[in-house]
């Protein structure tokens, strides 16, 4: 393992060792976390091993083009996720999974799957936004050094370390702790910190892991409000992703996200990842719980 991705941060190769799971039956996979900060398991880490655990199961020249998943019940970073695989269709064209995430004998997490061969067909895609060169932009770290004090110690030493991925947001807010309302629109270059095998599923397991980076927090922006705003409730009910063609999450990709309604206490945010030359490779969506609790 540290031979074939000689070229990775620490971070990254403790994140794909994460995302590998380990089998310990028929169907059935644990899979460790990663303690980001906020007391809970990250939403794109359960997407990311639920995914790694049905294509495991999966034969090799089928990939997932598609997945539905439904965050149940907050992880426990201290503890192991067991990922239970049901093998639901084996079909001539299409196979399906669905895989249930599950900590102290109780459901967290769901997700259903769809895999289909490589075939040729009709194609037509979005045109790709303009956008500013990703290196012209400052890094996350960057951004948050000078609104770092405001942070809690844990957050901020978080937020100054290295990551498995290099973020870079293009409509940046003006204070990323008190921001003023925009539009809720949000453009993100992201890219991983190191260089990947050339295993495609791989790539769009770190995808779907990123791909929940800043999703539903898009649907804060027009509110002048974060999740760390006292009172604020936030947390994704539920995430989409289609994957389209191949791509590498070790290249630079956008993820160009627009939120188009917020209502009783719930955020809807859509998704669409470019690669640098402008292909179409994903798209997301996720809905999301933003509520404000009275003071």
């Amino acid at each position: 393992m540290v031979e074939e991705f000689a070229h990775m941060s620490k971070v990254l190769d403790e994140l794909v060792e994460q995302l590998a799971l380990e089998p310990i039956e028929k169907n059935l996979f644990r899979g460790q976390s990663q303690d980001l900060g906020w007391g809970t398991v990250y939403g794109g880490q359960v997407l990311g091993q639920a995914l790694s655990a049905a294509t495991q199961t999966v034969v090799k020249d089928r990939h997932v083009h598609s997945f539905n998943a439904y965050f149940l019940r907050p992880g426990d970073v201290s503890k192991p996720i067991i990922y239970d695989v049901d093998r639901i269709r084996d079909g001539s064209s299409f196979t399906t999974r669905r895989v249930v995430a599950i900590q102290n004998g109780e459901a967290i997490f769901n997700l259903a799957a769809s895999f289909q061969r490589i075939e040729p067909g009709f194609e037509h895609q979005d045109e790709m936004p303009e956008s500013p060169d990703p290196e012209l932009l400052p890094t996350e770290q960057e951004r948050l050094k000078p609104f770092a004090d405001k942070l809690p110690e844990m957050l901020r030493k978080r937020a100054m370390a290295e990551r498995s991925f290099e973020m870079r947001t293009i409509e940046a807010d003006d204070d990323p702790i008190a921001p003023s309302p925009m539009p809720a629109q949000r453009r993100v270059w992201l890219k991983a910190n190191g260089t990947l095998a050339e295993e495609p599923s791989l790539h769009r397991y770190l995808l779907a892991y990123i791909s929940d980076f800043s999703l539903l927090a898009t649907a804060l922006l027009p509110h002048g409000v974060t999740w760390l705003t006292h009172g604020m409730q936030v947390a994704s009910l539920d995430h989409v992703m289609w994957f389209h063609q191949p791509f590498r999450v070790d290249e630079w990709l956008l993820h160009v996200m627009d939120s188009p309604k917020a209502h009783g206490g719930r955020g809807l945010v859509r998704g669409r990842v470019f690669t640098k030359d402008g292909r179409l490779v994903a798209s997301t969506a996720q809905e999301g719980l933003i509520r404000m609790h009275k003071k």
